[in-house]
């Protein structure tokens, strides 16, 4: 969030750091999950 900060607004990177954030709960929604904190991707 730092570098978001130092090239944008504030409010953009909040807005930015809201909608990531809404991602991740969309995702654990839609695909029945639970979230796991440092959990990284498998590569395919």
């Amino acid at each position: 969030m730092d570098a978001l900060l130092r090239c944008r607004h504030k409010n953009v990177a909040t807005v930015a750091l809201a909608n990531k954030n809404a991602r991740v709960v969309w995702a654990l929604l839609a695909h029945d999950r639970k979230y796991q904190a440092g959990y990284a991707a498998r590569a395919a």
